[in-house]
């Protein structure tokens, strides 16, 4: 990677747990995206697996490993991923949102989930590039998240990437069916996930706000939003008019779609 440029910004899945494990064609398709990049001069990465009330930015020199899941292969809680922060970097994310009119807050003591270590992993596995953790706010929905990335997309002029990580469908309790049975993938997660990326290429923001409403099978898709909350703050951060590229479509377990996106903003967007 050459020294840092303009960033796009990313929507990545991560998956279960095992993907850590068996990163198979999207982890591929991460670490082909990531390759492609020019250096950043830091990560941002908000994960669907952190929630606070107002957005918090990780403050952590060296952001610990957080193995935040039960139940899985022993190989698992050994994965360590040696990520470094920068405080100076951290400072300025907090600045824009505060300059946003966002309550943000620091918080020097968190780590990496493994909505953030395990796509960074595939990304960066040298561990080479600071990492800064920030948060969600899961009951403010779609247009706050957005928001949030808009506040961020200044940043990318100075060498931020920013990237949201969850998944395109997320239904625990449909994985529990398909596993039983051997089953092949719903329907409706192919559909909706194909919704979702129309909707993108169209540049239809309006509809995705509303897409509880609108996209196929969404409720079932996503019986709660944090998944794909990740999605809108990456799109806001691209700036307006910013124009979608699909990186992977393909799902894992059933039914978690893990499909990808880079968003490319316009020229004069992030100004």
């Amino acid at each position: 990677m050459s020294p840092s440029a303009v960033q796009p910004s990313l929507f990545v899945p991560h998956g279960a747990p095992t993907a850590a494990l068996r990163p198979g064609a999207a982890g591929a398709a991460l670490s082909r995206a990531a390759a492609g990049l020019t250096r950043p001069r830091a990560v941002v990465i908000a994960s669907a697996h952190w929630d606070t009330p107002e957005p918090t930015v990780g403050l952590a020199d060296r952001p610990a490993t957080i193995h935040d899941y039960w139940g899985f292969p022993r190989e698992l809680y050994g994965i360590d991923y040696p990520a470094t922060g920068c405080r100076e970097a951290a400072g300025e994310v907090l600045e824009q949102l505060r300059a946003a009119g966002f309550a943000a807050a620091g918080d020097s003591q968190r780590g990496l989930d493994h909505g953030a270590w395990i796509p960074l992993r595939q990304m960066f596995p040298e561990a080479d590039v600071p990492v800064i953790p920030l948060s969600l706010q899961y009951a403010r929905g779609p247009a706050h998240h957005l928001a949030v990335g808009q506040a961020l997309a200044p940043l990318a002029a100075r060498g931020f990437l920013i990237v949201g990580s969850g998944n395109l469908t997320h239904n625990l309790r449909d994985y529990q069916l398909a596993a039983g049975k051997g089953a092949p993938a719903f329907d409706y997660v192919r559909a909706f996930a194909d919704w979702i990326w129309q909707r993108l290429q169209a540049g239809d923001t309006e509809a995705l706000l509303d897409y509880r409403r609108l996209a196929p099978g969404a409720v079932r898709a996503h019986p709660s939003d944090e998944h794909l909350l990740p999605l809108y703050l990456a799109l806001g951060a691209a700036g307006v008019g910013a124009r979608a590229e699909r990186l992977h479509a393909g799902i894992d377990e059933y039914v978690i779609a893990m499909d990808a996106f880079a968003f490319h903003p316009r020229i004069d967007s992030r100004s």
